[in-house]
């Protein structure tokens, strides 16, 4: 059922989880259909808009295009090109944002990412695969590396360098995937909330939960103009709510199944709430009227079946929030109980 509201919910739950150089977050609850207004946009900016690092042209001695073979290399010039490209690079200095790396390997040898790493870059997939060089065969090559975002067509870079160099189509993107969805979820009884759930993947040259806070400090990059001549002010205040586990406190006393003694006496000291029961411990518990033992132990199996012990020591800050959730619940089955009255 649809109510009347004047504000939006703000989420305030945002878990993540990294293994690697694979993420994923989880960001709730929103309203309908804010989920994806919100995905979609941090997606297509993590995909075009994160930054990387990529050769953008090669030198190769003995060889003056990238059609030409390499004397002694197993490759020709194009597969070591397209191996070369497969390498993701890092310039250590994270002030440059260029750097020209020579190198210089004897055969017999298998080259690999891992050999190309310098004082100048170093490469964040080191087992990949570039090149088989034969006996007494030296092979000399330089690089040129440089920061960017997306990926520039080699016909964009070959005016920027010298001539001795081929240009190279370029990669920047660290970004290997990003997807998301959008699950339905529940808040407080309601289903009409989502949660967005980002698989993110990076190839190592950033780690997968810096890219996703790089892609929303460049969103809300892009709402500055608006706060500078709308005066617009983020008046935002974040609600806190339960946790999961302490969620089932807020439960009535019928979800534990009393017998009706028990039942009874709870009953008339106006307790309603599960959460009531551990808010108050056994001692408390045990003072209260017509209360026998018998039924003080079935409240702590009860309770215990449900993961709580009877004098569970609670964090204040849950045991605030408990507090005034179980007072809107009693305020608003007063408000019913008064309409049926009526």
């Amino acid at each position: 059922m649809n109510k009347i509201k004047t504000k939006l919910l703000i989420p305030n739950k945002l878990d993540i989880e990294v293994e690697g150089n694979r993420a994923k977050v989880e960001v709730y609850p929103f309203e309908r259909g804010y989920g994806i207004t919100l995905a979609h946009p941090i997606r297509r900016i993590l995909l075009a808009s994160t930054v990387g690092y990529a050769p953008v042209a090669i030198k190769i001695e003995g060889a003056s295009h990238e059609f030409d073979s390499i004397k002694g290399v197993l490759e020709d010039v194009a597969t070591f090109i397209i191996n070369l490209k497969n390498v993701r690079f890092r310039i250590i200095d994270s002030s440059s944002d260029e750097v020209e790396v020579s190198y210089s390997f004897v055969g017999p040898k298998e080259l690999f990412g891992k050999d190309l790493s310098n004082d100048l870059v170093e490469v964040a997939t080191p087992d990949n695969y570039i090149a088989t060089l034969n006996e007494d065969v030296t092979l000399n090559f330089s690089l040129i590396i440089k920061k960017g975002m997306g990926f520039v067509a080699s016909e964009n870079i070959r005016d920027t360098i010298s001539p001795d160099y081929i240009a190279l189509d370029a990669f920047f993107s660290p970004i290997k995937s990003a997807v998301y969805e959008i699950e339905n979820i529940l808040v407080e009884d309601e289903t009409d909330f989502e949660k967005i759930v980002f698989t993110i993947e990076t190839d190592g040259q950033i780690a997968p939960d810096e890219a996703l806070k790089d892609a929303v400090n460049k969103l809300f990059s892009q709402f500055a103009i608006f706060t500078e001549k709308f005066d617009v002010t983020q008046n935002v205040e974040f609600e806190e709510s339960l946790d999961d586990r302490y969620r089932v406190l807020t439960n009535s006393i019928d979800t534990l199944n009393l017998r009706s003694r028990s039942f009874n006496c709870l009953d008339k000291a106006e307790i309603k709430y599960v959460g009531e029961l551990v808010l108050m411990g056994s001692n408390e518990i045990a003072k209260i009227k017509n209360l026998g033992k018998k039924s003080l132990d079935e409240i702590t199996e009860k309770l215990e079946s449900i993961g709580f012990n009877v004098n569970e020591v609670i964090p204040e800050n849950v045991k605030k929030l408990l507090q005034i959730e179980i007072e809107k619940l009693k305020d608003n089955q007063w408000d019913i109980d008064t309409d049926i009255e009526s």
